[in-house]
């Protein structure tokens, strides 16, 4: 797998979490699908709505499934889908122009997502170690994204290592698993750490603050981070929303900071930007332009030694005027020169003089 393979699925690509927020309901999921496919067209971002598939019946002991007291038990219970419903689902999420992605909690999962055409697995960060699910998972050969909460560094080297030798396509997202997570809880310079350590990785921000949905995703992508992961949820049927979720509003004011962070940091750091033409012709107004300091012959030379007797670098810069950039000791004059008379680009035997498109630029710029 190179870099550019995984960029090309990775890159620019938002994920939204639906998890149980369908609450077991096909009807309350198509709604999510609906009104979000509605954010991601109006944006005109790519976008994933992301499934959880758990089999039930071998995910949960038979022992423990009437305890209520246990959240995480009752709660998959509580929003169990059948294989039907999540066709249902899958199918609406490809109707309505995202991508489908789910995470498996389970290898009967794993199968369920293959049947279902699912393109990109993912997983969760509890399952960063859970090796039998990650080779069930790898041995799909379907690109992945890996959240890392909670991890240990060992765990995302091994995870990392694991993927890239199988040369499947790889995420890797900064993730702080707390539900909500307060702003003083990002750790967003661990972005830095993972670009810096995995250059060969797409490197993404998987969050769930619930104060602001603009100051992570600008500074995440300032920092590389090129896909974003949010739990999302509609107001529906009075089933309150969890805070770590976000609302249809919240989503949109999140890509449009993607959006502006993109245009705010322009080319790629990994090269050098090209200036707009406006910029140039703003600096060049701030440029001096070189005038005759007294009068000068024809075939004066410049010497270095002279340079302040015979020219002042005053602005303006004139149209077809050599500035201070192109002055150089040891061109010749090949006309005569007043003094307080601007020296042209013409009036100068120089390499500049030579070259088409640069003598162009010179007559271009100033007044």
């Amino acid at each position: 797998m190179s870099l550019s393979e995984a960029k090309k699925i990775f890159d620019g690509l938002f994920v939204l979490e639906v998890a149980n927020n369908h609450w077991g309901s096909v009807e309350r999921g198509l709604k999510i699908i609906e009104v979000y496919q509605r954010v991601v067209r109006f944006n005109s971002v790519r976008s994933a709505i992301k499934l959880q598939l758990r089999d039930v019946d071998s995910f949960i002991h038979e022992d423990y499934r009437d305890r209520e007291d246990i959240r995480y038990i009752k709660k998959t219970l509580d929003t169990r889908m059948s294989f039907d419903d999540y066709a249902t689902l899958v199918r609406a999420i490809r109707q309505n122009g995202c991508i489908a992605m789910a995470t498996p909690f389970d290898e009967k999962s794993v199968d369920d997502c293959v049947a279902l055409g699912i393109p990109i697995l993912k997983v969760a960060s509890s399952d960063i170690n859970d090796w039998p699910l990650l080779e069930k998972i790898a041995s799909t050969r379907l690109p992945v994204s890996v959240s890392t909460g909670g991890s240990s560094e060992k765990d995302v080297d091994d995870i990392v290592s694991f993927f890239t030798r199988r040369q499947i396509p790889l995420a890797v997202n900064h993730c702080v698993s707390l539900y909500p997570s307060e702003d003083y809880d990002l750790e967003l310079n661990q972005i830095d750490y993972l670009s810096d350590k995995y250059p060969d990785v797409v490197i993404g921000l998987s969050t769930h603050e619930y104060h602001d949905w603009s100051s992570s995703i600008m500074m995440a992508y300032a920092k590389g981070a090129r896909t974003f992961e949010r739990h999302v949820d509609i107001e529906m049927d009075g089933i309150p929303v969890s805070p770590y979720c976000s609302l249809p509003h919240q989503i949109d004011e999140w890509f449009k900071s993607w959006s502006k962070a993109k245009e705010m940091c322009g080319a790629p750091g990994t090269q050098k930007r090209n200036p707009k033409r406006e910029e140039i012709k703003y600096l060049d107004a701030l440029v001096r332009g070189v005038y005759a300091a007294r009068d000068l012959p024809k075939g004066y030379v410049f010497e270095k030694d002279e340079l302040n007797e015979a020219i002042s670098m005053r602005i303006p810069l004139l149209k077809g005027q050599i500035s201070c950039r192109e002055l150089m000791s040891g061109e010749r004059i090949n006309r005569d020169i007043k003094a307080g008379d601007p020296i042209m680009i013409d009036d100068v035997d120089t390499p500049y003089a030579e070259r088409d498109e640069l003598k162009q630029l010179i007559y271009e710029r100033g007044i």
